[in-house]
């Protein structure tokens, strides 16, 4: 299979074969061709205006040829048979230079061209995009005069990758996808405080068939208006409710990077050594699985030319895999891994996540709270970072409320959410049957951002720190 831009392939099977001997000319054990045509619109509105009207589109190609410990990598903008072979050449000459580690020699680039897809957003006129951002803007100022200030933003892209390599592979994909998010500022006599919903998916403008951004808009400055009545969050350590979709995060951040191979390989993380053993609760089992139709995170294949897969990290609460790469795989000897991805045809693969989540339970959502005396419930998470060797996490909590006497009671006030990724396993002590994904994110790694998917059902943490004011 060969991806095409406007029918025409990328690389022809020709010059695909030509350059893989070249790059191979000087020893090289592998070679490897990545190309790729990527075009993206941005459409944003702030305060009743249009902003950002913008388009932008790359093509080109990555070499990269391996001969030992050593990888040799080259790009181009240029994908005639040309400026394909000069980029194998100067990546050979690279990897022969010995020395290990990966080294890089970069050329040129160009913009792309456009391209079609079945549903193609671009065919989709701009006019329309922009009314999508109006009825978002008048729906969240309609919710209560309270609402200060309302951006929102469409984005769309599509990216068509080509990747052969001298172990046999050629094969290709076709990636399109819309995003849609709202963001509401209200002001009260508490201050100001923020709402934002966010929904994407792999496919075309058909997306909005799916969603209403009348009720995203809804939804993003309902969440601002309750928290102008929130009291302060409380401080300690207590039960955490985590709501079904909005944990994701937490759980590809505190756990899905240290799992990892390149991670594992350098002893950087805290599940280094520990395949077989009991590392989370046995009501956890973890996945990544990068075949979910219309996902964010959903690739028919990796950057490197493999099939995606349904990958079982944890079953069971007793760590079963890493995700791999070809480069860790390839030294541990392992069939073909699904989790090399890279941001562009510039960049050198790494082990990635794709569609990360933990599976269902058997518990009622509702009679998790009702079994919490007192603890907090997390509707929603924000960004946050955490120590991959460690597995020490912080959170922010955009939205979240107290639980009394097993009922939610007063929303409070955005704070911390700080625990230990491989103790917040273990301590996950009820998990329900509502599995539901959260909002598209885009996960960064050593300077590259790829998008990803998150999900959980409902669960509970026995005991995770707030960090709030209240005393």
């Amino acid at each position: 299979m060969t991806a095409t831009n406007n029918g025409e392939a990328l690389v022809d099977e020709a010059t695909v074969a030509t350059v893989l001997s070249r790059a191979l000319a000087t020893g090289g054990d592998f070679a490897e061709i990545f190309a790729e045509d990527r075009r993206g619109s941005v459409v944003s509105l702030d305060d009743g205006r249009i902003e950002d009207l913008s388009s932008g589109r790359e093509r080109g190609a990555g070499i990269r040829v391996v001969l030992g410990t050593t990888t040799g990598f080259a790009h181009t903008a240029d994908l005639s048979a040309r400026g394909l072979l000069a980029a194998a050449e100067a990546a050979s000459s690279v990897a022969s230079g010995g020395g290990g580690g990966a080294r890089q020699a970069p050329l040129s680039r160009r913009p792309d061209r456009p391209s079609l897809v079945e549903v193609l957003p671009t065919t989709v006129a701009k006019a329309d995009k922009v009314e999508l951002l109006r009825r978002a803007d008048a729906a969240a100022r309609a919710a209560g005069g309270s609402v200060r200030q309302v951006s929102a933003s469409y984005a769309e892209g599509r990216r068509q990758v080509l990747v052969a390599n001298s172990e046999g592979v050629l094969a290709g994909d076709d990636q399109v996808r819309v995003r849609f998010g709202v963001s509401v500022v209200a002001s009260g006599d508490t201050g100001m405080q923020t709402g934002t919903e966010s929904v994407g998916a792999t496919m075309g403008f058909e997306m909005f068939d799916r969603y209403d951004v009348d009720a995203l808009a809804r939804s993003a400055a309902g969440r601002a208006l309750l928290k102008l009545g929130a009291r302060p969050a409380p401080s300690g350590t207590m039960p955490v409710v985590i709501k079904r979709g909005s944990g994701g995060v937490l759980f590809h951040e505190a756990c899905g990077h240290g799992l990892e191979a390149d991670h594992i390989a350098k002893s950087v993380s805290v599940f280094t050594g520990q395949v077989g053993e009991q590392v989370a609760s046995p009501l956890v089992t973890l996945v990544d699985d990068g075949t979910m139709s219309h996902e964010w995170g959903a690739l028919a294949i990796d950057d490197e030319g493999h099939p995606t897969a349904r990958n079982v990290l944890i079953e069971d609460g007793v760590l079963t895999d890493y995700m791999w790469d070809w480069l860790r795989a390839r030294k541990e000897g392992r069939p073909a891994p699904a989790n090399g991805r890279r941001q562009s045809y510039q960049h050198l693969p790494m082990v990635r996540m794709t569609n990360t989540f933990l599976l269902n339970g058997d518990a009622d959502p509702d009679e998790i709270v009702r079994q919490t005396p007192n603890g907090v419930y997390v509707a929603q998470l924000g960004g946050g970072q955490v120590n991959t060797t460690t597995g020490d996490f912080v959170f922010g909590m955009t939205e979240a409320y107290l639980i009394e006497n097993g009922v939610l009671t007063e929303p409070i006030r955005d704070a911390n959410l700080i625990g230990n990724g491989p103790q917040a396993l273990r301590d996950i002590d009820v998990v329900g049957n509502d599995f539901a994904m959260g909002r598209p994110g885009t996960c960064g790694k050593q300077g590259q951002g790829v998008p990803v998917g998150m999900g959980q059902p409902t669960l509970r943490v026995r005991a995770l720190t707030i960090g709030g004011t209240a005393r």
